[in-house]
């Protein structure tokens, strides 16, 4: 009788394991694929634990067994109330409406109904277990140390989890972090990793990002205000000084056109007035080639225009170079110029009196020596370096030619007064000499002849220009039209030069 009871007992135990497993087992499937609940291995792993301790239940196993069970069963069920929670917390409640949930706040959501568990378990299961609660004293005073030495950390992964829900910055943006410039390459839990113009890394812990401010450049657009000072001699009337700093950032690669760049007086200085150049950029990786280019262009424009950046004025400057005479550059420059056909109808007294009446100037490369459509009351002749020539056409740029030592150009607008027809830009360090319109002016007025040769050697520029020069048979169409040209330059040279 006792044996049947046994086998009774053990195939009804057998029974409700089978049945309790298949049963969590089919629950388990339907919620994956009716309701999306992503239930894995800690989910099968619950299934047998259940059944387990149903089949020790129905067995009448020792309750001491059946204690540590319920134990395990109750800490494999918090994956079931995770799965429901990324499911329809994380994924239908935020997700579907736009709101990006960091995996960081996943992770911790899940270790604290994790440990919940444990403590309820810990506290209700085992209150009774005096080497259990030894135990749990013991890890109390491990805690206490280890909390201590991981206080930085975990600091760093709460800053963390707060710039993941703030959002101050996204990766790829530019920050100012102190006096530090940087993209964000990386978020982590701990720390934001950011790279620097000079492509260096930066590991930055998140809870010394969120104690300094955070500039994000980049936001709301990408867009964003750059600032740089330079000074200048007191002398120098402010305006000069501000259009001069204004074409030199205009100029400069990198400087977005809108909106345009102003220009302050920032202080006087104890040796110059200080001016501030506010510009805008749309992106900070170029930042100090934009910098280079905007004072590379303003120490050129300053020469030309003669504006002094003075040294401090407790400065000695002692300077022991050899430098050219006068009247070696003026010699030099002469012999440039009588190469010019141009210059072939003036005589050495005339050339003498031209380039009196003239001026060197310098132009750093890339910068607009003339520009197409702008009035025009100077020519130039290039000393040193060379440039390029090109017109606008339909929005774009054409290069239509190069010009190298010896070559003149801005003619045409000096001896009729038309526009600049074409836009001439250093390619490397030029120099050049500037002949304005009153030295012109008085060399024509002594000699009056002059006027006619420059008329006919500007008819045929123009003819050469167009392809109209007559053939070796010669061409009456074309010999009219090259009278016709003289009379016309000759009429707007002696009208431009009130002859």
């Amino acid at each position: 009788m006792f044996a049947l009871l046994n086998t009774q007992r053990a195939l009804a135990t057998i029974a409700v394991f089978v049945l309790t497993l298949l049963i969590t087992i089919a629950l388990g499937r339907l919620l994956k694929r009716r309701a999306g609940v992503p239930l894995g291995i800690f989910f099968q792993l619950f299934a047998l634990t259940l059944s387990c301790y149903a089949a020790a239940w129905v067995y009448g196993l020792d309750l001491h067994w059946r204690h540590h069970l319920g134990a395990i069963l109750i800490l494999l069920s918090t994956t079931i109330v995770i799965a429901f929670i990324n499911r329809y917390i994380w994924t239908a409640h935020f997700e579907r409406r736009g709101i990006p949930v960091p995996k960081l706040l996943r992770d911790l959501v899940a270790t604290i109904i994790f440990l919940i568990a444990l403590m309820l378990v810990l506290s209700v299961g085992y209150h009774a277990e005096t080497q259990l609660r030894g135990l749990l004293a013991g890890s109390g005073v491990l805690a206490i140390i280890l909390g201590f030495a991981a206080q930085n950390l975990l600091s760093s992964v709460i800053a963390g989890l707060s710039l993941q829900i703030q959002r101050p910055y996204k990766v790829g943006d530019w920050l100012k972090v102190g006096d530090t410039y940087g993209e964000v390459m990386e978020i982590r839990w701990g720390a934001t990793r950011l790279r620097t113009n000079d492509a260096i890394t930066l590991h930055i812990p998140n809870n010394e990002m969120v104690k300094q401010t955070i500039v994000n450049l980049s936001y709301p657009n990408r867009s964003h205000y750059m600032r740089l000072f330079i000074g200048a001699e007191y002398g120098a009337p402010p305006n000069r000084v501000k259009e001069a700093l204004l074409r030199a950032t205009i100029q400069a690669p990198g400087v977005e056109k809108q909106p345009p760049p102003q220009v302050f007086v920032s202080e006087y200085g104890e040796s110059a007035n200080i001016y501030q150049i506010k510009f805008t950029m749309a992106t900070h990786s170029g930042y100090f080639e934009t910098r280079d280019a905007i004072y590379t262009n303003a120490w050129y424009i300053f020469r030309r225009r003669k504006i002094t950046i003075p040294f401090p004025i407790r400065t000695l400057e002692i300077n022991r170079r050899q430098a050219s005479t006068p009247q070696q550059e003026h010699q030099q420059t002469k012999t440039i110029l009588e190469g010019e056909p141009l210059f072939h109808c003036l005589s050495s007294e005339q050339l003498d009196q031209l380039l009196d009446g003239s001026r060197r100037v310098h132009f750093g490369r890339g910068e607009r020596i003339i520009e197409q459509g702008a009035e025009g009351a100077s020519m130039f002749v290039l000393l040193q370096g060379a440039a390029a020539v090109s017109i606008s056409q339909n929005g774009a740029m054409v290069a239509i030619g190069s010009l190298r030592v010896g070559d003149c150009f801005g003619e045409m607008s000096l001896l009729t007064g038309e526009p600049r027809t074409a836009t001439v830009r250093a390619e490397d360090d030029c120099e050049v000499i500037e002949i304005a319109k009153p030295a012109m002016a008085a060399v024509l007025r002594e000699a009056p002849e002059v006027v006619t040769r420059l008329s006919e050697l500007l008819a045929t520029r123009k003819m050469a220009t167009e392809g109209l020069l007559k053939d070796a048979h010669g061409d009456l169409a074309a010999e009219k039209k090259e009278r016709e040209y003289r009379a016309t330059f000759l009429r707007r040279v002696r009208s431009v030069f009130e002859l």
